[in-house]
């Protein structure tokens, strides 16, 4: 990415209220020549440079918000959530779709559920600074009713584009929704959750979404449990 390249994405940037770009501290000896923000590089494919993997995401980032596919949404959407957190992170938490406050704020999980999140990431001794999070869905659906296979379909190629670029060792499927739609199944999240599956080569492992553990608290230990089966097979394990 040149420079007026890097210029014009972060205009775009702090047009959608994003104050603050992440950029994790290396050991490695510093590049001489300006680049973006960093992107996960060490899994991605030998035929692909650092600095394309990094272009790639950042295009994927401005195609996702002039999309028009989706009339409905674009219609009543106040800005797309694209996702947010560390692009170098090893583990990536993929949720449903945005609410009324990631749509007026333009970041992922930052209601009342996000509270939540941030407290289940803060528990296994990471910070949202460490993972990346995203949505199923960039836009807000009206009302929040459940996204329409339409939407799905046109949506899901971003997800899927994002996921390749990051290629996390883990992600975390929040909700019945997140689940299903990543790994290609109608099994309810009690046949999901408690064990280790892949999305094309990345293990996966789904749990309850955490505005469904506002409503049923007295499900939180299962999370933790699911929490705890995850880092143990990301090798950091918790107590």
């Amino acid at each position: 990415m040149n420079l007026k390249d890097a210029q014009l994405f972060l205009k775009s940037l702090k047009e959608d209220g994003i104050q603050d770009i992440y950029v994790p501290r290396r050991k490695a000896a510093p590049v001489q020549a300006p680049a973006a923000p960093a992107v996960k590089t060490a899994a991605a494919p030998a035929s692909v440079p650092a600095d394309a993997a990094g272009d790639a995401f950042f295009e994927l980032r401005a195609k996702a918000l002039q999309c028009t596919l989706c009339p409905e949404l674009c219609a009543s959407r106040s800005s797309v959530v694209f996702g947010s957190g560390n692009p170098s992170a090893d583990l990536v938490f993929v949720g449903e779709a945005p609410g009324r406050d990631e749509d007026e704020q333009g970041l992922p999980f930052v209601g009342a559920a996000g509270q939540l999140l941030t407290k289940i990431v803060q528990a296994i001794g990471r910070t949202r600074e460490d993972v990346y999070i995203c949505n199923v869905l960039k836009c807000r659906p009206p009302g929040n009713r459940p996204p329409k296979p339409e939407e799905i379909q046109n949506c899901r190629p971003y997800l899927e584009q994002q996921l390749d670029i990051l290629k996390p060792k883990m992600i975390c499927a929040l909700g019945n929704f997140a689940a299903q739609t990543l790994l290609g199944t109608q099994q309810p999240m009690a046949a999901l959750r408690g064990k280790i599956h892949d999305y094309r080569g990345i293990k996966t492992v789904c749990t309850y979404h955490p505005a469904y553990l506002l409503r049923n608290p007295e499900d939180k230990r299962k999370v933790w449990d699911d929490m705890k089966m995850m880092m143990r097979e990301m090798s950091s394990p918790v107590s």
